[in-house]
């Protein structure tokens, strides 16, 4: 039997928790509670989407901030019923349910406080979108004006997709789709960033 108390203190990776993922605004304003249906489940999958994405990403970057994390389905269906920027629970591209059975996904609203400080200077979204794209397993990855958050996800097969609200809006890379800029240009666009840092952990 799970207890929030348990289920918040499960290690997902090197860096994350299960807490880091179960705070929502919508959840404590409108008295709904954030706690998946399946725990179980939602620990699988936020186990391999922290591995495989966020921990590189932290290493690499310094602390990243998760700004929308776990959703469970009857907090995301409020939102998006209430047009609180919550995508349909049917959605293909909705990343924040973990605990589908049907649906192997999990992912998160992600904010990288060294990339937001250049980005609110004039940086262009399109160099972190193809250092995310050169080095890291992502499915899909869709970004958002402000502080150049986006959202990350991952999936057992992924899909390789890129989306943006931000000019220039629409797709930069269809799932499976050959990048239009070449390895030569997209490397560099963030020649400054710091070195990759997958750190290999026992």
């Amino acid at each position: 039997m799970w207890s929030l108390e348990t289920l918040g203190r499960v290690r997902l990776s090197t860096h994350f928790y299960m807490r880091d993922f179960l705070y929502s605004e919508i959840g404590n304003f409108h008295a709904i509670r954030n706690i998946p249906d399946d725990p179980d489940l939602a620990i699988d999958r936020g186990r391999r989407f922290c591995a495989v994405l966020l921990d590189p990403l932290q290493e690499t970057f310094g602390r990243i901030a998760i700004r929308s994390g776990y959703r469970s389905a009857t907090l995301n269906a409020y939102g998006n019923t209430h047009g609180l920027n919550c995508a349909r629970n049917d959605y293909p591209l909705e990343c924040h349910i973990w605990d589908l059975p049907d649906r192997p996904v999990a992912g998160a609203t992600v904010v990288i406080p060294w990339f937001a400080d250049r980005y609110a200077a004039g940086r262009d979204w399109r160099d972190l979108a193809w250092w995310l794209h050169d080095h890291l397993d992502y499915s899909e990855v869709w970004f958002f004006p402000k502080l150049c958050a986006f959202n990350l996800s991952w999936r057992p097969a992924p899909r390789r997709r890129i989306d943006s609200y931000i000019a220039p809006k629409g797709t930069l890379l269809k799932a499976g789709a050959k990048p239009a800029e070449p390895p030569q240009e997209r490397a560099a666009r963030y020649a400054d960033f710091p070195p990759f840092r997958g750190i290999p952990h026992p």
